[in-house]
Parts: C-alpha cells; structure tokens; sequence
C-alpha cells in the first residue's frame, strides 16, 4: 500500500448532492466528510498492509465504508452496492460517477487484517482525537458507562449437539486439508450418514436413553478419530488444524475415557457425579471458541458476548456539545462487570480522556475500586456499593454488622450488648485483604441476644471487614448514597442506558455479526463510531438527540431509592 490522501469528490457528484440537498438537511455521509473530512488516513493503517504486492484499496475509505454500513446496518454486499450507487456515498468516498466501486469480499479481508495487527480500536482513536481537537470531547469531564448482553453469530447447542457437531467440524478439515488420508482411516459410508448434515439439523431422540446412547456413540467416534490423527503414521500437520484441538477439548469437558481389560469406555459426564467444567472456560460451540453461556436473573441465558459502553454525559449539565462515546469493551459473557472497572479507566487514560467523575452502576465498583480510581486515576467513581450480605442485614432484624462499633486502632470490636471480641486476625480472602474478627464462644452462648446476632452452630459471632482505609470509605459511601442529593446526582446514569437502546436499534448490536472476541469486538468498536457520527450528524443539523428520557427502568431504581 502506498498511502496517499483521500480523493476529492468528482465536480459531477459533487454539484448534484449540492442541487439534490439545496433545501434539505445533508445526509450523514455527506455530512462526515464535510465536516470531518480525511479522518482515517491511510498512514494509520500502514503497518498492516506490505509495501509491495498488488496495489490495496485505501484502507482509510474502507474504514470510511465499515462506518457507513454500521449506521445503515448494512451486510457488506449491501455496503458495496451503496458505494457503488448511492451518490451520497461516492460523495464521501471520493469516487466519480462511473466507479464501478470494489468487491464486497474486500470489507472481510480489511477486518482480518485490522484484528490480525491489532488495530480494532484505531478508528475510534482517530475519530476521538479529532473530536478533541475541536473541543467536543476532553479529559476530567463526566463519563458514564453500561453493559449489555450479546448473543453471539453462532448457532446454540447442547450438549449433545456440541459432541455430535465437534466430531462433524473435524471431518470436514480433514475431508479438506487430507481426503485421501481420511478415506484410509475411516469408513466413509456409516460416518457420512451420521455427519453428512448438521447435527441440529436433524430431530434428536425422543428417550432419554436412546439420547444416552448417542451421546456415547459422538464420543466413540471423537476418539476413535483423535486416536487416528495423533498416530505415529498420520501426517503430523493434522494435529494443528483448529477443528481438531477443539475436538480434544470438547472431550475432555464432555466426557469421561478409561481404559478397561475389554478396550476403552467412553461415557458422557454428568454433572452430578464427574462435575463439569466452569462457564468461563467451557466451549459452547466449535465454531466460536470464543463464547460462553453465561445467565443473568432467572430469565436471561445466552451464549456469547458482554459490551460495555462509556460515555461522556456533561451535556446532562446543560454543555451544548453531544454526548460521544468514549471506549468500547468487549468480553466474553462470563467476565463481571467489576474486573472490568480498571481496564476501561486505563483505556480511557490512553486515550489522555480520564472522566474526573465515573458514573456506573452496582456492578462495577467495590471500596477498593473507588481508592484505586481516584488514587490512579484522579477519577471519582460514583456509585452505590453493595449493602451488607450478612443474614441479620438481609432479613432486616437481628445485629447486622453496621451494629458493632470496630474500633482498629485497638484492633477489636465492641458487641451491641458491651462484649468486646476476642481474636482479629488480617487475612487474604479471594486475593483481597480483610480482617476477621471473631467474639469468644464463652462470651456468645450466655448472651441473652444471641438469636439476634447470631446462629451459627460454631456458637460464636464472626465478623469480616476491609482494611481500616477502605472500611471507613465504604462506610461513608453507604451513608452518603442514601441521601437525596446523591441520588439525585446519580440519575445521570440511567441515561446510558439509551446508548445502549441505541446501539442495539441502529448497529444492531445485540447479535455479534462475525465470530470470535477479536471480530466480535471490532465490530462493537465501529458501531460505537457510527453512534459517534449519528449523534454529531444531529448536532451538525441543530438537532442534539433527546437527553430528557428516562427509561422505565431508571425510572424504577429511582423509585426504589426514594
């Protein structure tokens, strides 16, 4: 690629979008590149492209394109259509008019050459920088930020159809990469009736034994063909193949393999009896090893992906610029919120766009969180910490631990009854510090409140708390989150939440468009530039979006907080 500065529009296109737009509002593509013209330049992109070889397409206007089809929510043949004939475009693109545009394969191969050189967030960058140039996005401002869930672009499969669907994928490899080898090792007509077509596809057994006994037989056949492929004769290149080390894995989380006097026996693991691994590191599908199942309350499961969202929110305070998202996360939908806090505050740092105030919900932050960002990140942290999780806190009677008067300096704790504790012990639970206090049973099982405080079979009252520093912060944070001025302040949150409504509407955000974390969150981070551009597209016109609405949601913490 030899960069080179985006082409003027053609004098052609260029006076019909005048004429056309004479007395009307100029349309989003021809509004970006009159405002924000040459945002993505070619050298920015140079370092995943060669200096020699066939002549690229100018990978700046195919970010351009990757752009416009977020805000349409477009498939990349569509894109190329438009580029081909919608004036608007071409406009944007600087083609003249008898541009026969480019093929819609080209868009695929421009986004695995951004994920193979790690430039996913490189559009995002630049659009920011250029916003900050002009004023509309700066550091220590106010920021806010939410996930949501995303399903991923693969097919969901149980168990079962996880086992049968593994075994397929490598068949098809290896029908691929070394037919003639296959055909030695298996035998073609009974593998090809049971693998020919997708495994969910077909109806599966109606019985639950008859089910059991396919599912042994997936697993038979995993092994059978595993043992084939890492024997010493096969070419040893087989065992690179993706679809095979996917096939290894699926086995080992599925099902369990021993050796007996009468040859293998391979049997499916139940949960109960072998245990199963973890959601965090269990497959779901062989063609995204990348997603996971995870739940949220007892409605929602999904296999794939969590986005979260930041953005700034000072026109909340009356600021004429737009609200512009600022970073776009993505991981798998295990991940909590929580050990996402800190990689956003230092994606944000990078970006020299630090928020002096974080508005974000429970989930996020905990007392450490808050000294760390404000310690690290000069960023105030806003919102409600969890309450006390003891069972007198939760039931509402009884001594929960706000009750006891911990006093560290002597390093002990004072009962509501007068007793003072016995041990106090600083400790590492889970990676974090706390310090466990306990009272003397000598002391508890004479109490006349004990059933207050406690009943526990030990027969003594055991408390955890933070370290001093954070325990009087997460103290003072409870106290102060109860009051009305903070709630009212902490209103500024909800509206994030339209962001989200947002992104879900016009991206199409909550179905992921391609496979894998790396695509998946590529895409997140140009749909997050096309929500950019739409909100700046509205400002440019003089309509700013609606700010004033509140979700029935935020509507429903309000009220629960009041």
């Amino acid at each position: 690629m030899s960069p080179r500065s985006w082409p003027e529009p053609s004098p052609e296109i260029a006076a019909a979008v005048r004429k056309i737009y004479a007395r009307k509002e100029p349309p989003l593509a021809v509004a970006i590149r009159d405002q924000l013209p040459e945002v993505f330049p070619d050298t920015e992109f140079s370092g995943a492209f060669g200096t020699r070889g066939r002549p690229a397409l100018s990978p700046g206007l195919l970010a351009l394109v990757t752009v416009l089809q977020m805000t349409e929510n477009l498939t990349d043949r569509q894109a190329a259509d438009a580029a081909r004939k919608d004036l608007t475009w071409k406009y944007a693109l600087g083609l003249g008019l008898a541009d026969e545009g480019f093929d819609a394969s080209v868009l695929s191969e421009f986004r695995a050459r951004m994920v193979e050189h790690g430039l996913e967030e490189r559009a995002l960058d630049l659009l920011l920088a250029a916003l900050k140039e002009k004023g509309l996005v700066k550091a220590g401002g106010k920021q806010r930020t939410d996930s949501t869930y995303v399903i991923s672009a693969v097919r969901d499969l149980n168990r079962l159809e996880l086992a049968g669907e593994s075994v397929r994928a490598v068949l098809e490899a290896l029908a691929a990469a070394a037919p003639g080898w296959l055909a030695t090792v298996v035998d073609i007509e009974p593998w090809s009736r049971r693998y020919a077509a997708r495994i969910d596809s077909w109806r599966l057994p109606a019985t639950a034994s008859k089910r059991a006994d396919l599912a042994v037989a997936f697993g038979t056949d995993a092994v059978a063909l595993l043992e084939a492929v890492y024997r010493a004769d096969a070419p040893a290149w087989l065992r690179e193949l993706p679809a095979v080390q996917v096939l290894r894995t699926v086995l080992v989380q599925n099902y369990q393999v021993t050796d007996t006097p009468g040859g293998r026996e391979v049997r499916r693991r139940e949960a109960d009896e072998d245990g199963l691994p973890p959601a965090r590191v269990r497959l779901g599908s062989p063609y995204d090893t990348d997603a996971r199942w995870a739940a949220k309350g007892e409605d929602l499961f999904w296999l794939g992906y969590k986005i979260h969202l930041s953005e700034t929110c000072d026109a909340d305070d009356g600021d004429t610029t737009p609200n512009l998202i600022t970073n776009v996360a993505t991981t798998d939908a295990t991940v909590a919120d929580a050990s996402m806090t800190e990689p956003i505050h230092q994606a944000l740092a990078g970006r020299q766009l630090t928020p002096g105030e974080h508005y974000v919900d429970s989930g996020y932050p905990s007392a450490a969180l808050v000294a760390s960002s404000l310690k690290d990140f000069g960023t105030v942290l806003i919102s409600p910490l969890l309450g006390d999780c003891s069972p007198q806190a939760r039931a509402g009677a009884g001594y929960d631990r706000a009750a006891f008067a911990i006093d560290f300096g002597q390093q002990n704790a004072v009962c509501p009854q007068g007793r003072t504790s016995s041990s106090w012990s600083p400790c590492t639970q889970r990676g974090t510090e706390a310090v466990v206090i306990k009272f003397a049973k000598t002391t508890c099982q004479p109490c006349p409140a004990r059933d207050r405080c406690t009943t526990s079979k030990a027969g003594y009252r055991q408390l955890t708390v933070l370290p001093r520093q954070l325990h009087e912060l997460q103290h003072a944070a409870r106290l102060a989150q109860a009051t009305r001025d903070w709630q009212h302040e902490y209103r500024r949150r909800a509206g994030v939440e339209g962001t989200v409504r947002q992104a879900v509407a016009v991206t199409g955000t909550r179905r992921a468009r391609y496979r894998g974390l790396a695509r998946t969150h590529l895409e997140h981070v140009y749909s997050a530039v096309a929500l950019n551009i739409v909100r700046l597209h509205a400002w440019w016109n003089g309509h700013p979006m609606d700010r004033t609405r509140t979700s029935h949601l935020a509507r429903l913490e309000l009220a629960l907080a009041a």
